[in-house]
């Protein structure tokens, strides 16, 4: 096994978590966990994170305007499925709305803008991680539904890329065994490349 700096070690350790208890960062904690976020690349400045934190006694009122959202997005979902996200959403520690503020005529092209949210979300869970902390990244249809968006201060043509939920781990996170990396990459020579990851 290579040595690695004490910081890839860290990063190489970080694995999502979902049984996450009390408490979640506060304060000038959570002010700096969120600023990672915009240390993500940002093309052209156009600084599309929008961050909403639920906590505490809002999270069950939460957890109601996302139920709300499931019924007209999804409105077949399986009750076992309402339930479960409904003691997710007013349970988890704390909540945090992954905002994207996009300007869809604006002169960097909306994938850039979308990836830099994306990007800002990992420096967020990566910050997490070093503050002692665990997350996890979550989507669903209901993410797209216009009154919770606007809920959220994302007025059109503003989205979400989902949600985290935050908290201190139940118990030590141990990450599933990650793929061989060297499936995922390769060395350009002049011809084309192929992955082994593609293979078969």
């Amino acid at each position: 096994m290579a040595h690695h700096h004490a910081s890839l070690e860290f990063l190489l350790s970080r694995a999502s978590t979902d049984n996450l208890v009390e408490p979640p960062p506060k304060g000038d904690q959570l002010r700096d966990i969120l600023s990672a976020a915009l240390r993500a690349p940002d093309h052209g400045r156009m600084r599309p994170w929008r961050y909403t934190v639920i906590k505490g006694k809002h999270r069950e009122a939460f957890a109601q305007v996302v139920l709300e959202a499931m019924d007209r997005q999804e409105p077949d979902a399986p009750a076992a499925k309402k339930a479960k996200r409904r003691d997710r959403f007013s349970s988890m520690p704390m909540i945090i709305a992954l905002g994207m503020h996009i300007e869809p005529d604006g002169k960097i092209p909306v994938i850039e803008q979308e990836m830099s949210v994306a990007a800002g979300a990992m420096n967020v869970l990566n910050a997490l991680h070093a503050e002692g902390f665990g997350g996890i990244w979550v989507t669903g249809a209901f993410s797209e539904d216009r009154a919770l968006l606007e809920t959220l201060g994302l007025k059109e043509p503003h989205r979400l890329a989902g949600f985290l939920f935050v908290g201190t781990p139940e118990k030590p996170v141990e990450g599933r065994k990650r793929a061989d990396v060297d499936d995922y990459m390769a060395i350009w020579k002049g011809e084309p490349v192929t992955f082994g990851a593609d293979a078969g």
